[in-house]
């Protein structure tokens, strides 16, 4: 089952340009090819060495091709290490769509710019400000500092404190829906402490939960709330995204295999999305040493065995990521 108002031969924005939806394939739709503090790209310590960086990276995504894999969402934004030269050589190399996505968050990694900016008196950017940002990046093209810009972002991503939502991440994400609406281009919210609440804030400024991605629908919080099946029954998709992870703020791989098990038989087999949030590269942070392709190989496999119909696996693998990212073209004024 999918969305049927959303047009099959529409485009999705990638890192070398809009291609049709598709042509995706199989999706990874929350991952980081390269993942960098903001700073870190300064330490005496880190090695930021780009021909081993592109090697690296090249070799993971050539074996998630060849395990099955088509498309590769970078979900880094706008200051974690996004390099647009890098993941456009990439993909013309590896044959693997990559989709860059803009948007920051939580508020710890915004920096003093987007906090206290030259107002008097000085006070965090508002939703306004934070939504013309974001379009510019999709409409215009993605900024490399200081030079140019490049393609337009396929996905928006926020995040709020896990702590709870701040006013400024309050604005963060009422500006990136502000930013879907108007573009056509998918919302992705990584929750603070309350999934339902964040999410509200989007719906609010009038997108429609269909465009809306919640990620970390596998935190041990998140499965004990039942956050999953509730924000599928408005409409949202619920990323099951640390798949092949383990650690005390998620459930294992069992527990997602039953949790996909439990959402397909209430009737939102068209409401998943599976993914690893693994790292390529990492610098100044640990890497996620997930292959890109654990998904689609050995979660994928778990799902068959517990039952999951091929038909299914499809559509949570394909399907829905391909109409998160296919962009709208019925936009709202």
């Amino acid at each position: 089952m999918t969305d049927a108002h959303v047009p099959r031969t529409a485009a999705v924005n990638s890192v070398v340009g809009p291609i049709p939806a598709d042509q995706l394939g199989v999706v990874a739709v929350h991952e980081s090819l390269l993942s960098v503090v903001p700073g870190a790209e300064y330490a005496f310590d880190i090695d930021l060495d780009r021909v081993t960086i592109f090697d690296t990276l090249a070799a993971k995504l050539r074996e998630f091709k060849a395990a099955g894999g088509g498309t590769i969402v970078d979900t880094t934004g706008m200051f974690h290490g996004r390099d647009l030269r890098l993941l456009e050589s990439l993909a013309r190399v590896t044959g693997v769509n990559i989709v860059a996505s803009t948007g920051m968050g939580p508020e710890e990694n915004l920096g003093g710019y987007f906090l206290t900016p030259q107002t008097n008196p000085p006070t965090p950017w508002p939703a306004e400000k934070f939504a013309d940002l974001f379009t510019q990046e999709i409409t215009e093209g993605m900024v490399i500092p200081r030079l140019e810009r490049r393609n337009p972002a396929g996905l928006i991503v926020v995040e709020a404190d896990r702590a709870g939502i701040t006013p400024t991440e309050v604005s963060l994400v009422q500006g990136a829906a502000r930013a879907s609406v108007g573009t056509g281009v998918a919302l992705s919210i990584r929750w603070g402490a309350d999934a339902v609440g964040d999410v509200t804030y989007a719906v609010n400024e009038g997108l429609s939960a269909d465009r809306i991605v919640v990620g970390g629908c596998d935190r041990v919080d998140a499965v004990n709330a039942g956050v999953a099946a509730e924000l599928a029954g408005q409409g949202c998709y619920v990323a099951i995204d640390h798949v092949g992870s383990t650690g005390p703020a998620y459930i294992d791989d069992a527990a997602r295999v039953a949790l996909v098990v439990d959402l397909i038989a209430q009737g939102f087999a068209n409401r998943i999305l599976l993914s690893s949030n693994a790292i390529g590269v990492a610098a100044g942070l640990e890497a996620v040493e997930v292959p890109f392709g654990f998904v689609v190989g050995t979660f994928a496999s778990m799902l068959r065995d517990a039952g999951v119909s091929e038909t299914d696996v499809r559509q949570i693998l394909a399907d829905n990521p391909r109409d998160v990212l296919t962009v709208r073209s019925e936009k709202k004024a």
